[in-house]
């Protein structure tokens, strides 16, 4: 069906290789026959959890992010590991991060937060049942956890104080389950 807009690999290799991501550059035929370059990031993908308690507020995370030097606000979220389960993966790192465990996991969407450059997908859970714990952040991770109800959220992507697209992406979804209108 969409034969028409489909780019055809000619050449790939491998332009950087990092510990984290890599850079492949790949010459593809365009649609009309004509050769062009692409270059983007392979990533491995990651998972992002939507605390919701039983109140109406979720649990957020402050950190800062090296490459706009500043801190974020976001919900909880990390790398998936190799052959790892995502369901499994949104478990391990609302845990680590938050020391949050939750009873109730649902599966919300994946979203593509980077086409143009990159191949990431971020899995979306909604997290219910939330019992508090000890967290166990990474080496070299350092980030504050806080509760706000979803409507000052809201406001605040409104306002741009929230930029991250996975947590305005995530607040839109918890705002319609909330609501009733998107049922999980």
């Amino acid at each position: 069906m969409d034969q028409h807009l489909k780019e055809i690999q000619i050449e790939s290799a491998l332009a950087y290789d990092g510990s984290f991501l890599k850079v492949q550059r790949d010459i593809v035929a365009l649609p009309d026959g004509k050769p062009t370059v692409r270059e983007y990031i392979k990533h491995p993908g990651a998972v992002v959890v939507l605390p919701l308690f039983e109140d109406g507020t979720v649990l957020l995370e402050r950190q800062f992010r090296y490459p706009l030097s500043r801190v974020f606000i976001e919900f909880p979220a990390g790398k998936i590991d190799a052959n790892e389960d995502y369901l499994a993966c949104a478990k391990r790192e609302l845990q680590e991060e938050t020391g949050y465990t939750a009873t109730d996991w649902q599966y919300v969407c994946t979203i593509h937060n980077a086409i143009a450059y990159a191949d990431e997908h971020l899995e979306i859970f909604l997290a219910r049942g939330l019992t508090a714990g000890e967290r166990r952040l990474d080496e070299g991770e350092f980030l504050d956890v806080f509760r706000a109800p979803l409507d000052e959220v809201l406001q605040w992507v409104r306002e741009g104080k929230i930029t991250d697209v996975k947590t305005i992406i995530g607040a839109f979804w918890l705002e319609k389950i909330v609501a009733g209108q998107w049922i999980k």
